[in-house]
């Protein structure tokens, strides 16, 4: 699949194929730590997502000029990454909501609106539902969460980055290079870490298989749906995110949440489409947020 959009496919079907595109894939690839851990798994899906990208797009070569783009670019998506340490800590879906508290901000930041206030106030008490459900201890520990909220800043980075890769050459070869470049990046971690074991078959066939749905898929999507769709159709659908992964947690790897948790992740998903319907409607611009 390349960038140019599937005929006859509804756009907004697109971006919804991103959403569970992609957080299947991260459930996928969380199945895969019992074979080669967190590291493992980060260096297979970045590698492998960059052959696949390179040999479906045949990126031309980067021009001079894009080259400090496509290494921002790149180091965002493998700063991205840190939601799968995160995933070792926390459940999918949990991972995910905390996650994606950074695309949030980003849409916040430098808003002194009063809606926004009701936004931040309502992503606020979905945090502390997952902190503290039910009022009973953090279930959760402080590394993971922190991993996540790295995650976050990251996807924020890379939102802002991806957007302008997308205008500058529609043809996806920028944000190949700058999956190629992220992949360099991490090349070393999965030897280092799991050593022989990332080159066996079935490893390197479920590898492929994360890589292809939770990387290559979504961002082939997510390129022909933003040509398409307006910014803040995008971001809406974008915002179930959280709900996506821990449904995908739930089928995949049998993850349950208690009715809290379900509930402080529909206040995040809520909040994040919330900031943009208020924001475009007062004729704002805020980041389009491809996964």
């Amino acid at each position: 699949m390349g960038a140019r959009r599937p005929p006859g496919v509804p756009a907004p079907v697109l971006v919804l194929g991103s959403v569970i595109a992609v957080q299947t894939g991260q459930s996928l690839g969380k199945g895969m730590f019992g074979q080669v851990g967190a590291p493992g798994v980060i260096t297979l899906r970045l590698a492998l997502a960059a052959l696949i990208l390179c040999a479906l797009w045949r990126p031309r070569p980067p021009r001079r000029e894009a080259l400090p783009l496509i290494a921002a670019l790149g180091a965002a998506i493998a700063g991205m990454q840190f939601i799968y340490p995160a995933m070792e800590r926390l459940p999918v879906g949990i991972a995910s909501t905390v996650q994606f508290l950074g695309p949030l901000v980003l849409a916040l930041a430098g808003s002194r609106r009063p809606a926004d206030v009701l936004w931040a106030g309502l992503a606020a008490v979905g945090v502390a539902m997952i902190y503290r459900p039910g009022g009973g201890p953090v279930p959760f520990p402080p590394a993971g969460v922190a991993l996540a909220l790295t995650s976050g800043a990251f996807m924020a980075a890379y939102l802002v980055l991806n957007k302008r890769a997308g205008a500058r050459r529609a043809d996806g070869s920028d944000l190949t290079w700058a999956v190629v470049f992220a992949a360099l990046l991490v090349l070393p971690l999965g030897p280092a870490f799991e050593g022989l074991a990332l080159f066996r078959g079935d490893v390197l066939l479920a590898g492929a298989g994360t890589a292809l749905v939770s990387a290559v898929i979504p961002w082939s999507l997510d390129q022909a749906a933003l040509r398409r769709l307006p910014e803040r159709v995008v971001a809406v659908m974008v915002s179930l995110e959280p709900a996506a992964g821990a449904v995908s947690g739930l089928l995949v790897l049998g993850e349950h949440l208690s009715p809290p948790q379900w509930l402080a992740i529909a206040c995040v998903s809520v909040a994040s489409g919330g900031v943009v319907v208020t924001a475009r409607a007062r004729g704002e611009r805020t980041p389009a947020a491809p996964t």
